[in-house]
């Protein structure tokens, strides 16, 4: 029996770094790659959300990030075979490749800052300068607590990211279709507030519950013609 669809969706985050004989091809023939690429990028732009961030120069593995956003798993498919008819296929590796879904948060109440957490089920970039992306795991004695212990702790975390306005966060979920549980990403044109919302939750309770939460990775958002530009 067929569904309606249920008007979530896929988020996924990629991270690529270009392999040296990349920059062994001559200045024409990568010219004439990126033509392509920049022809992938743009149609579909039109289809799905798609960011593009560099992050050339702060991480040793990788180059740039595709982020997109779709209720079509397939689409996401669609676009990397173009990307790999580019004729790129031959010059990249994907250090990461992030998968997840949207849900509605059983913590964050019907009084949560739009602005900040958008609506859960729609994800909205807002193309801040700046992303921080990372997996996240929890520890298995987290979901042995009762719902209002966690709860409890998930306000804490809650209200001290409220006092950050200048960040906004995409929540998105991966349990049973990837290896980490969620993916969360932090966008902001201030890495400083990032960084001290983070030094301020390192001593809450919650954190004693956290299996895994690396690589994160800080990226820079580009234009089509920006990022096309960066692997010149």
């Amino acid at each position: 029996m067929k569904r309606e669809p249920s008007g979530r969706q896929y988020i996924n985050y990629s991270f690529i770094k270009m392999n040296n004989s990349w920059h062994l091809l001559s200045k024409q023939k990568r010219k004439s790659i990126l033509l392509k690429l920049n022809k992938v990028f743009l149609k579909y732009e039109k289809l799905l959300t798609l960011n593009l961030y560099s992050t050339l120069g702060i991480r040793a593995e990788s180059d740039f990030m595709i982020w997109r956003v779709s209720e079509s798993l397939e689409l996401f498919e669609k676009m990397s075979m173009e990307i790999n008819a580019s004729g790129l296929s031959g010059y990249m590796n994907t250090s990461y490749s992030f998968l997840s879904m949207t849900k509605h948060s059983q913590y964050v109440s019907k009084n949560k800052k739009i602005e900040q957490e958008g609506t859960r089920i729609k994800i909205e970039p807002k193309k801040r300068k700046y992303l921080i992306v990372y997996p996240f795991v929890k520890k298995v004695d987290w979901y042995l607590l009762s719902k209002e212990k966690r709860q409890e702790m998930m306000s804490e975390h809650i209200g001290t990211g409220h006092r950050y306005p200048s960040i906004s966060i995409n929540t998105s979920y991966s349990f049973g279709i990837d290896d980490q549980e969620q993916v969360v990403s932090f966008e902001t044109d201030y890495p400083e507030d990032f960084l001290d919302l983070v030094e301020e939750m390192r001593s809450q309770k919650a954190r004693a519950y956290t299996e895994r939460d690396v690589p994160i990775i800080t990226c820079i958002h580009k234009k089509v013609n920006e990022i096309i530009k960066v692997l010149s």
